[in-house]
């Protein structure tokens, strides 16, 4: 690794003599480089630089141009909302001088149909109620039957052995045996 750094250490201390080679005079190097790389820049990045002037230049000039459209909208906007503030209160003097009999009309109009909705409302909370209790006491009979009905099994099958069984099913093939003679 030393005999590579040796190597470029050495560049330094050539001859100039018609051979290329590496200044190492940092204050001699550096503003020859800074104006090379400056003058590169100028050259090459002039155009790029100027093209984002000018985008940045159209996009303002739009934004103001959007801003003076929405501008005039609200104007507008303005002058409309004056103009139904005008015609309202124009109407209110109208209500003013016409009294408030046609406002206790609505009033009572209003109560009357608040008290006939309020009466419906109340028929109808009267019909769900009753709705309801008959469906709750259609599902507990049917509860209760289902219990019943599963005791019943439950005592049955507890109760009734195999001989209780076949001695029950003997009898009644021997009540029908009976009841043929007879209708015979």
């Amino acid at each position: 690794m030393k005999n590579v750094t040796d190597s470029f250490v050495s560049l330094g201390y050539w001859p100039s003599a018609g051979s290329f080679g590496f200044n190492t005079d940092i204050l001699a190097t550096n503003p020859i480089n800074l104006s090379v790389v400056i003058g590169v820049l100028i050259f090459f990045g002039k155009g790029v630089l100027s093209d984002l002037l000018d985008n940045r230049k159209q996009r303002i000039l739009n934004t103001i141009r959007n801003s003076e459209e929405l501008r005039e909208g609200a104007i507008e906007q303005l002058e409309k909302a004056r103009a139904r503030l005008r015609k309202v209160e124009m109407e209110a003097d109208q209500f003013r001088v016409n009294g408030y009999s046609e406002i206790e009309r609505e009033k009572l109009n209003l109560i009357n149909s608040t008290y006939k909705t309020l009466g419906q409302l109340e028929n109808y909370k009267n019909e769900t109620i009753q709705f309801e209790q008959q469906r709750a006491i259609n599902q507990v009979r049917q509860r209760v039957f289902q219990q019943a009905l599963q005791g019943a099994l439950g005592t049955l099958n507890s109760c009734l052995t195999n001989e209780l069984h076949l001695r029950t099913i003997s009898a009644n093939i021997g009540m029908l045996g009976v009841m043929k003679e007879i209708t015979d």
